[in-house]
């Protein structure tokens, strides 16, 4: 099962030894100090408990990228800072996907020029899919000098070398690499208090959709090695979590570099033997590479949650093909009717994108007719806009503005009522959820989850979040259910380590 031509190297052994060249060792405590006890962090900042702030922008592949920003940095011996006023160093996690996320990292871009004025000594980091866009690096060396780092998505694993850069250089450091040279385990991560976890099984995309900038910002597919990705389940089981999301741009593709006739099918079902993880979800999936035998693990494991999320973007032929999706609308709804016969009551959810170029109205309705006839739990909806360096954005476009939007609230009418409907339909049944934690917007309200990924909003009950229990369903509205907590199972995990 070894990789056939991307290296594998251990973030421990590398950093380890670039540490033992500036001094340091890794401390009894984690984090890596001189002979004179102080730390990594303390020596590039002068400061003794520097502190740090990450902020996150896109999908969960960033949001995971970011626990590992937040791992290294702890490792370093920087602390996590509770506001820009506080921290010693500003990492923007960016993404490069939809237009308003760019902006509003953008934006924040900006805003911290002000800070930086203030506090001069501050150290500003901008990193992720955005960064790995030429025009992106352009536009912060002119506009942007007060930014001192620019790095990708490629070489986030090598911060500690990046930040000693950083902090000698006077002028801006940008370091932004177009492929991985390797795929980097042991990275350390920080990940959010609970019993959820995120792990990364597959980076990088070889799709190319024509509308995509991924292939770009993530490089091309690499396939972590299956018992590197059961190694770190496995360690997420004795430090406490009972959830694990396994991640990818296109979980479905993962193995195909392998060389070993081993698939995702495979590892989903050698995730699912890892004693303590009692539930098992996926994204992002790309139907062309959903096989009948990934649909068949999913019904043979109790463990892996009976949600798929099939992004199918149109439901026209002519603008599949233009988007370079790989399949059919025949061939969409083939897959569907087979998760629908081997997993009775799954939940089936998708991305739709309205006023693609050229797109017509027949094309659109035939988007309609698919969304009516596969009823599906959920969609994310889009307003096709064009992203600088994909195929699509050098198309002549003409389809007016006026007649996406109208075509967006067409959809989205459809398909809320249909999430309406399924909603309603769980009124007065229980079901299995995973009891978050506080709202956001009320503590007095618990957010939770069913394994089919729909959000319940119950009570608040004390010692209630991170354990698993049943809750009655009471009402229903378009994205949410409400309901009660009627029983919690008598196990409940100790706070999780890191992992």
């Amino acid at each position: 099962m070894e990789r056939l031509d991307v290296p594998v190297v251990s973030y421990n052994a590398r950093t380890a030894a670039f540490m033992a060249g500036e001094g340091f060792a890794l401390a009894a405590d984690g984090v890596y100090r001189d002979a004179a006890g102080r730390s990594y962090a303390a020596v590039l900042t002068g400061k003794p408990a520097p502190g740090s702030a990450v902020k996150t922008w896109g999908c969960q592949m960033n949001e995971a990228d970011s626990e590992a920003l937040l791992g290294q940095l702890r490792q370093m011996g920087y602390g996590v800072s509770d506001g820009d006023d506080r921290a010693d160093i500003i990492l923007l996690n960016t993404c490069a996907v939809r237009g308003t996320a760019a902006e509003h990292a953008l934006g924040e871009v900006g805003r911290l020029r002000r800070l930086k004025t203030e506090r001069p000594d501050v150290l500003l980091g901008v990193c992720g899919c955005l960064t790995q866009m030429p025009e992106t690096v352009a536009y912060l060396r002119q506009h942007a000098p007060h930014v001192d780092l620019v790095f990708g998505t490629n070489n986030l694993d090598d911060l500690p070398s990046l930040l000693r850069r950083a902090y000698r250089d006077e002028a801006q450091t940008v370091d932004v690499w177009a492929q991985s040279p390797a795929t980097v385990e042991d990275l350390p991560a920080a990940r959010a208090a609970g019993v959820r976890a995120w792990v990364n099984v597959i980076y990088g995309c070889d799709k190319y959709c024509t509308y995509c900038i991924v292939p770009t910002t993530r490089g091309r597919e690499r396939s972590r090695r299956p018992g590197d990705v059961v190694a770190e389940v496995r360690r997420l089981a004795a430090a406490g979590y009972r959830e694990v999301t396994l991640l990818g741009q296109n979980v479905n593709s993962y193995g195909h570099d392998l060389g070993a006739g081993y698939d995702f099918a495979d590892l989903l079902a050698d995730v699912a033997q890892v004693d303590g993880i009692r539930w098992i979800r996926y994204t992002t999936s790309h139907p062309r590479d959903f096989t009948p035998r990934m649909v068949e693990v999913v019904a043979a494991h109790p463990q892996i949650c009976e949600h798929f999320h099939l992004p199918v973007q149109s439901g026209s032929d002519r603008v599949l093909r233009w988007m370079n999706r790989g399949y059919t609308r025949a061939q969409y709804l083939d897959l569907v009717h087979h998760v629908r016969r081997l997993v009775p009551g799954a939940s089936i959810t998708t991305d739709i994108i309205v006023g693609f170029p050229r797109e017509t109205e027949d094309d659109f309705r035939a988007t309609l007719d698919l969304v009516a006839e596969v009823g599906f739990d959920n969609a994310f909806t889009f307003q096709y806009s064009p992203r600088a360096g994909t195929p699509a954005a050098r198309w002549e476009d003409p389809v007016p503005p006026e007649v996406k939007h109208q075509r967006l609230e067409r959809l989205n009418a459809v398909q809320y009522a249909e999430s309406r409907r399924h909603n309603e339909a769980l009124v007065g049944t229980a079901a299995e959820v995973l009891v978050e934690g506080p709202s956001r917007k009320d503590p007095a309200v618990f957010t939770a989850r069913t394994r089919t990924n729909r959000l319940v909003l119950v009570p608040a009950v004390e010692g209630a979040g991170g354990r698993f229990g049943r809750a009655r369903l009471t009402a229903a509205q378009t994205w949410t259910l409400h309901g009660e907590i009627e029983a919690l199972d008598e196990e409940t995990p100790g706070a999780p380590r890191a992992g």
